[in-house]
């Protein structure tokens, strides 16, 4: 079997991994000339998208090129603490989450995926695709066409194979938060508990801070907006994230001690996708279901393999693409809401805010892990 996959971040290069251990054919193209490298923000990885790279053979190199981090602290703005939880997994799990860069995670696993086989060609961006009853022939923009038995929809939120699939599906919209990430010097006078995800609820949004091994501190600010504001006409984010966190001591601290800016990016969400395959062509990661509160990488990871499990189960791909997404629409479905759950606390106004810090603390004590366990618990497809 051959597969086009299309898209070269994290759902495309598990996906490529996946399909190559089934002994397929696979070609990786992504828009960009290089997706890997310093690019973007962090992201974390809980234990069962790490399962899933364990199985991928990937997990290693992952966990070289990050953060361990067992533990996550949620903060109030006036800086009493309201939780201390093990950061994406049960308290039992040996397995720690790992914090590090989009593209240095990118960066391994396509390393990864040319070392199975998978042949990697940036700098093509889809246009059209055309299904037939043996397969499927993708439409480049350059010109180039390719024919598989199987395309690959991996292209994130902004997919394109999504409106190929089917021009009616849902638009992303502006998710009323956007964000800026950077990194800065630890902060005299500052106590940062080794190994710790540590999450803010302020008045404005939320800021996260992770403590490195050299000493800096990874920082993101979530801002709540409701109107999409344009990010362009700031030319220099400290002064605007500082008079916004003014209230949150910590979070003041870090920016004034802030040595490096990322590109701000606004936050999206998408309505639930009908679409999800045909015959020949399906939807992985972002591209079908976008689901945010830290788990993108890990859904992805999981997409991978379920769909690969599904090929090799069912020989006949028509049928294995709907069992892969009937497998995976409840799990889906629940992150989703979980997902906008944790979106809502981020914006919450005064009045939510303060509700928020008096029952938050009660929840994590004694209700997080048992509303967790449906995520951590469930087995790793083989």
């Amino acid at each position: 079997m051959r597969a086009i996959i299309i898209g070269g971040g994290v759902a495309g290069v598990a996906g490529a991994i996946a399909l190559r251990r089934l002994g397929c054919e696979v070609t990786v193209y992504e828009a960009y000339p290089d997706p890997a490298g310093q690019v973007g923000s962090f992201l974390s990885l809980a234990v069962n998208g790490l399962r899933g790279l364990e199985t991928l053979g990937c997990l290693e190199d992952v966990r070289q090129a990050g953060i361990d981090v067992p533990r996550q602290h949620m903060w109030s703005s006036s800086g009493r603490l309201l939780g201390d939880v093990p950061r994406g997994r049960l308290s039992g799990d040996p397995m720690h989450s790992v914090t590090l860069a989009r593209g240095h995670l990118v960066e391994v696993l396509r390393d990864h995926a040319v070392r199975a086989g998978a042949e990697l060609v940036t700098g093509e961006r889809l246009t059209g695709a055309v299904t037939t009853a043996t397969g499927v022939r993708a439409e480049f923009a350059s010109g180039r066409t390719d024919d598989a038995d199987l395309l690959v929809g991996a292209d994130g939120i902004w997919s394109r194979t999504r409106t190929v699939l089917d021009p009616n599906a849902p638009a992303p919209e502006y998710a009323g938060l956007f964000s800026v990430s950077g990194v800065a010097d630890m902060p005299a006078g500052l106590t940062v508990t080794p190994g710790t995800f540590n999450m803010t609820f302020a008045r404005n949004g939320a800021f996260i801070h992770v403590p490195a091994p050299n000493g800096a501190l990874w920082w993101s600010a979530q801002v709540a907006s409701p109107d999409e504001p344009d990010l362009n006409a700031v030319a220099d984010w400290i002064p605007e994230l500082t008079e916004l966190y003014r209230h949150e001591k910590s979070a003041t601290a870090i920016l004034e001690s802030t040595v490096e800016v990322h590109r701000p990016t606004l936050m999206h969400k998408l309505a639930a996708v009908p679409t999800w395959h045909n015959d020949r062509v399906v939807l992985l990661g972002d591209a079908g279901h976008p689901v945010g509160a830290g788990q993108g990488a890990s859904m992805a990871i999981e997409d991978a393999l379920v769909l690969a499990r599904s090929l090799a189960a069912v020989r006949d791909i028509p049928q294995a693409l709907a069992d892969y997404a009937q497998t995976r629409r409840t799990r889906i479905a629940k992150m989703v809401k979980a997902a906008s759950d944790n979106r809502d606390a981020k914006t919450a106004g005064p009045i939510e805010r303060r509700i928020n810090d008096l029952v938050m603390p009660v929840f994590f004590r004694h209700f997080y892990e048992r509303a967790t366990g449906w995520l951590y618990n469930q087995p790793t497809p083989a």
